[in-house]
């Protein structure tokens, strides 16, 4: 199910290298798979193909115009796991970072898991419960570097929701050796990850009261307004109305799942 291995719906391989740290894949974990690429395949334009071996169970890549964009499986019927996208951050070795999670207050789920010769895979948990995952190779990254726009539909930021930012920022700076900046007011919670110079993704704060820390993926849109109507049209909801912000107008929105993302219409 968390399979992210193979090349691209024509057949050539995609093998551009993250630096690690970097965020280069997003992928869902559903109960309905075919309801749920009906879903994202209206509203994002989203085609499908199955990539190969399905030992961890039924599994698509979702792809625009040829290129990967984001991977669904299938929950096994008696897994009653919470449904949420999760983000992946690159790494050159994925055996180190999963000794490394465990050994300061992470949690590691699957893995390593050799993914077909592709590479290596790790789901773990950071000290604060968030879910993110961890790849090592080069097949299968995204169709362009996080945080540049993009056509609609495709993943340009990854942001982690989380109870205090400051605290767990440590663990993944220690993990990925992230150059961090304070974001957004002076004395709010918030900060940007940068890599080699570039900001990849952000952690927020959402105080205590926040039940599920977790990574949250946003989509790129022509119109949020728009979208925003369509994924309530297509049995989703609003979770966060239309507003506008310093990176551009977003909205948060979930699947009929309960999936939440956010929808992005970047500045240009």
């Amino acid at each position: 199910m968390t399979e992210v291995w193979g090349s691209s719906e024509t057949g050539e391989e995609e093998t551009r290298h993250h630096t690690p740290g970097t965020p280069c894949w997003t992928s869902l974990l559903v109960h309905d798979l075919e309801a749920t690429k009906e879903f994202y395949g209206a509203l994002f334009g989203w085609t499908y193909y199955s990539p190969g071996p399905r030992q961890l169970g039924p599994y698509v890549r979702a792809t625009l115009d040829g290129h990967n964009v984001a991977g669904i499986g299938e929950l096994p019927p008696d897994r009653q796991l919470p449904n949420a996208w999760t983000t992946y951050l690159a790494s050159d070795d994925a055996d180190v970072c999963a000794e490394w999670i465990r050994c300061s207050g992470g949690t590691v789920g699957v893995g390593p898991l050799a993914a077909e010769g592709a590479g290596r895979l790790v789901l773990a948990t950071d000290p604060a419960g968030a879910p993110f995952g961890v790849w090592q190779g080069q097949r299968l990254l995204g169709p362009r570097p996080t945080g540049t726009p993009g056509a609609e539909g495709t993943p340009v930021w990854h942001e982690l929701v989380t109870h205090d930012a400051a605290a767990v920022l440590k663990f993944y700076r220690a993990l990925f050796g992230y150059e961090t900046k304070a974001a957004g007011a002076v004395d709010s919670d918030a900060f940007t990850l940068h890599v080699d110079g570039r900001p990849v993704a952000s952690i927020r704060g959402a105080g205590p009261s926040l039940r599920h820390p977790h990574w949250m993926t946003y989509f790129e849109v022509v119109d949020v307004d728009a979208t925003a109507r369509r994924v309530a049209e297509l049995g989703g909801r609003v979770v966060s109305a239309p507003q506008d912000t310093p990176a551009g107008r977003v909205a948060t929105v979930a699947d009929p799942e309960g999936a939440a993302f956010t929808l992005q219409r970047t500045g240009r």
